[in-house]
């Protein structure tokens, strides 16, 4: 599936957005992020240097993302539930902000809750290295 370029922006800045959520940038988050970027087409260089200044970086904004594609949307919810879970804990303003962006996009709660839920079940194990967006490209 061919991803829109607005599309692959808003992806790498959402995920952007709930790693610094926490006001802490783990390893786990850096990982995620660097993996989703490389196979959106960005240069890992240019996550890396976003990546150093993420805490203080005031322009990137942090309203829920909108995405063009309902597909890239709902993997999107799913990566961003996999990110919020690396943590090994769920974070109520992540979550929350989620739901917003997937309210925007006519994802329902339902399938969010169950998204959620399996996710949850990663706190207890280990995070998966496979990321949802890679089953849609």
């Amino acid at each position: 599936m061919a991803i829109p370029l607005r599309d692959k922006s808003n992806y790498l800045r959402g995920l952007l957005i709930l790693a610094r959520k926490d006001n802490c940038i783990s390893d786990s988050d850096k990982a995620i992020i660097i993996k989703a970027a490389e196979w959106l087409g960005f240069s890992s260089d240019f996550c890396n240097e976003i990546l150093k200044t993420l805490l203080e970086n005031e322009f990137i904004e942090s309203e829920p993302v909108k995405f063009m594609n309902h597909t890239v949307a709902q993997s999107f919810i799913s990566d961003g539930l996999k990110l919020v879970c690396s943590n090994k804990l769920t974070g109520d303003v992540e979550l929350l902000w989620l739901r917003k962006t997937a309210e925007i996009n006519y994802i329902s709660q339902d399938w969010c809750d169950m998204e959620l839920a399996h996710c949850q079940c990663y706190i207890r194990s280990t995070i998966p290295t496979q990321l949802t967006l890679y089953s849609i490209m």
